[in-house]
């Protein structure tokens, strides 16, 4: 069998007639589209100079064509570099500059701005994508041809590459290989029993994991098919939940769901099954979701490193609060935060996870490569967890200041770092803090030097277009000190319990 994850996923086929994806507008891309479309990219990719293993980095709005570009990189065998579609060019500048891409894609409005950077970074190549189907991609396509040789790769030859923040230092490109991503999937489709059958309503950005790697490649691997929406929006998925089986999403859908008077048993009785993940889920909304429509939201549990690690049963009981069992080949350990040893059940310690799954390491950082693996291979997330007497795993915090808003992740140094920069500021802090629709809003606390008179107003205003809008403060607090301890570090966890019910 091929080990590039486009064979894999098409031979996998029996109809390539069957759709693949429909948009909001009734347009339908079926499988047999997507594969002679992939082709006509892979060639213009070729054509560009793209190479086995070389990058190519699109910071692309959200449509089929963006879907048909990945998977003209795996059946090129490049690389393929989603970069989020809110990075201001300031941003941009770091990840084109660390991942060196062969190719960038962007928006056809962003070429102006985006040219002369790639330019100064040595990109061979800018093309153009937009959501309406529009700029130079689609025109080379239109005169490429529709035959194209899928690359043979090994099974540990990069799929893909991701950028995810740390809490020290800059951004760090997760290496994801074709074994990890497809043995994922395969795994998933089992799992949560996907079939040709299911319909996934997909309002998910497809620059992180859960919306490309979770969401799209379980519909290819079933041979199933998404309803696919530019962003998530409370009545389109009204509108599009009738003929769909299954949904993905973030706490955040199902916190502003749940308020609609429309959602009830009888509006969602033809559903599978809901899931959520890339944040911690709120016990109260799991609880408040099935008192109104009757389905158990199943909670998994995974990261960019990793892809999923754990899941709710599809059968048995989905715990509200907790992310489940370790799924199939995925070994999953507790440890004490001192000696490294595994901790006895409901003791909290941090998670580790072993398997086919876990990526093969920080792209260019082979000495933070070898900090974050054990001597066994056993990798350390970063998160503290808890396994009770059943074996449900639940996640109870971050063994680091990494804030996750929304479902993305927010390196909380970069913020402090523009807003320690603006005149009058004499230090700042960042934390997350609970809120019911993002499960952690990004707050700044802030300290001003002397006699300095500054509004939160001026200091949103300053961060604005310096910062991804996801990484905005949602609000801007003020304070005489900072709390420290003895070693002069400040100690964020007093911050977070001092302003907890901010946003209650």
């Amino acid at each position: 069998m091929s080990h590039n994850l486009f064979s894999q996923i098409f031979s996998r086929l029996q109809d390539l007639d069957v759709p693949f994806m429909r948009t909001a507008e009734g347009r339908i891309i079926s499988y047999r589209d997507a594969f002679a479309l992939s082709a006509r990219y892979a060639n213009v990719l070729r054509n560009k100079g793209v190479d086995i293993g070389d990058r190519v980095a699109a910071q692309v709005e959200k449509s089929p064509e963006a879907i048909i570009l990945y998977l003209a990189c795996l059946r090129s065998g490049a690389v393929f570099l989603p970069l989020n579609t809110a990075y201001t060019a300031a941003e941009l500048e770091y990840f084109i500059g660390d991942a060196t891409p062969h190719v960038f894609l962007c928006d056809p409005a962003r070429e102006a701005q985006i040219t002369p950077l790639c330019k100064s970074l040595n990109v061979a190549s800018v093309l153009t994508l937009g959501a309406s189907n529009d700029g130079t991609l689609p025109e080379l396509a239109a005169e490429a041809g529709e035959t194209f040789p899928t690359a043979a790769v090994e099974a540990g030859d990069l799929a893909a590459m991701l950028y995810t923040s740390g809490t020290t230092g800059r951004s760090k490109g997760a290496m994801l290989t074709h074994s990890n991503l497809s043995s994922n999937a395969s795994t998933l489709v089992d799992y949560w029993r996907f079939t040709r059958e299911d319909v996934l309503l997909h309002a998910l950005p497809i620059f992180h994991t859960h919306g490309l790697f979770v969401a799209t490649n379980v519909v290819l691997f079933a041979g199933a098919s998404m309803i696919f929406l530019p962003r998530f929006d409370v009545e389109a998925i009204r509108k599009e939940l009738p003929a769909a089986t299954t949904m993905m999403g973030v706490p955040t859908f199902y916190t502003r769901l749940v308020k609609e008077q429309w959602l009830n048993r009888e509006n969602t009785g033809h559903m599978r099954l809901f899931i959520s993940g890339s944040a911690p889920l709120l016990a109260e909304t799991h609880r408040q979701w099935t008192d109104r429509t009757g389905h158990h939201i199943l909670e998994r549990y995974g990261m960019t490193e990793t892809n999923m690690i754990t899941s709710n049963p599809y059968d048995g009981e989905r715990v509200p609060g907790a992310v489940g069992f370790a799924l199939p080949e995925v070994n999953v350990r507790i440890t004490n935060l001192t000696d490294g040893r595994t901790v006895a059940a409901n003791e909290v310690g941090m998670i580790e996870v072993k398997g086919p799954n876990v990526f093969k390491g920080y792209w260019r950082m082979p000495e933070k490569t070898r900090a974050e693996f054990r001597d066994d291979g056993y990798f350390v997330t970063g998160d503290l967890g808890v396994v009770d007497d059943r074996g449900y795993i639940s996640i109870v915090g971050r063994n680091k200041d990494l804030v996750i808003s929304g479902g993305y992740n927010v390196y909380p140094k970069e913020i402090e770092t523009e807003i320690d920069g603006l005149a009058g500021v004499n230090e700042s802090a960042v934390i997350g803090l609970p809120h019911a629709d993002f499960g952690e809003a990004v707050t700044a606390v802030v300290v001003l030097e002397p006699g300095v008179q500054l509004t939160e107003a001026a200091v949103l205003t300053a961060l604005d277009g310096r910062l991804a809008r996801y990484k905005l403060p949602k609000r801007v607090l003020f304070d005489e000190a900072l709390p420290r301890n003895t070693m002069g570090k400040v100690l964020k966890a007093e911050l977070r319990k001092t302003y907890e019910d901010l946003y209650k």
